[in-house]
């Protein structure tokens, strides 16, 4: 069977075996981000929709998750913010109701959980792994270059919401871009950011592969290793550099 909604399963950084699944087009996302690693943003939209049949992606599921694969997680990702589509939540309730024995993550840019639909979407989810990177507005426009109408108090207010809901874990990238979100004034504020998310993890990303724009440099692991400092926050990681292997056979 040809899989067109699935990929992988992938050598995650952050999620070791992961079987990743696609619920937007390519490049359809509310931000543009300056390192993103799928390219620039081609359908820009702060809309949620069901751009894909969400039976479509269910049926692909249950076709690759019969022969029970050893997975460590089945990640929602992929082609752009995947908290756009409508169909998060079903698919989310699906794999509990008929796969329990996987985990399921979510990564998110975190700009939709101020919606209450989006947070009651995400609850069932093993694990959240939402980025928030800057508490300066101009640092925001400049590393995520957002669809109009967002911004870092209205993102932050989002997550602090859904740490109040959501009883599964968080794990809080921090993309970190030398020379842009690293000042004294930024990691301060971060730290604040931090103190009152209590996520259960802290990781500090960095670029692996090439991102939009070329001016945008990895941190090196002494640079990392000095956020993760003045941070403070004694559940922080970096995150480990490696290849990004997907296995296309199916």
């Amino acid at each position: 069977m040809h899989y067109r909604h699935l990929f992988g399963p992938v050598s995650s950084r952050r999620l070791g075996r992961s079987l990743g699944v696609d619920l937007v087009p390519l490049k359809t996302c509310n931000y543009d981000c300056v390192y993103c690693e799928c390219g620039k943003t081609t359908v820009a939209t702060n809309e949620r929709q069901e751009f894909i049949p969400t039976g479509e992606v269910l049926s692909e599921l249950s076709h690759f998750l019969t022969s029970s694969p050893a997975l460590d997680y089945i990640t929602f990702a992929g082609s752009g913010e995947p908290t756009l589509s409508r169909g998060i939540g079903r698919a989310i309730r699906f794999l509990k109701e008929r796969f329990p024995a996987y985990r399921i993550a979510v990564l998110t840019n975190s700009s939709l959980l101020s919606d209450p639909g989006v947070r009651a979407d995400l609850l069932p989810a093993d694990v959240v792994l939402p980025t928030f990177s800057t508490v300066i507005n101009e640092t925001y426009h400049t590393m995520h270059r957002p669809v109009t109408g967002n911004d870092p108090a209205l993102v932050l207010d989002g997550l602090l919401q859904f740490r109040q809901e959501y009883r599964g874990e968080i794990w809080l990238e921090v993309f970190i871009i030398p020379g842009l979100n690293t000042s004294d004034q930024e990691l301060a504020g971060l730290r604040d950011a931090i103190s009152a998310l209590r996520p259960d993890r802290v990781q500090l990303n960095t670029l692996d592969r090439p991102g939009t724009d070329d001016w945008v440099r990895p941190a090196s692991p002494d640079e990392l290793a000095r956020i993760a400092r003045v941070l403070g926050y004694p559940r922080t990681e970096s995150v480990k550099s490696t290849w990004y292997v997907e296995n296309r056979s199916r």
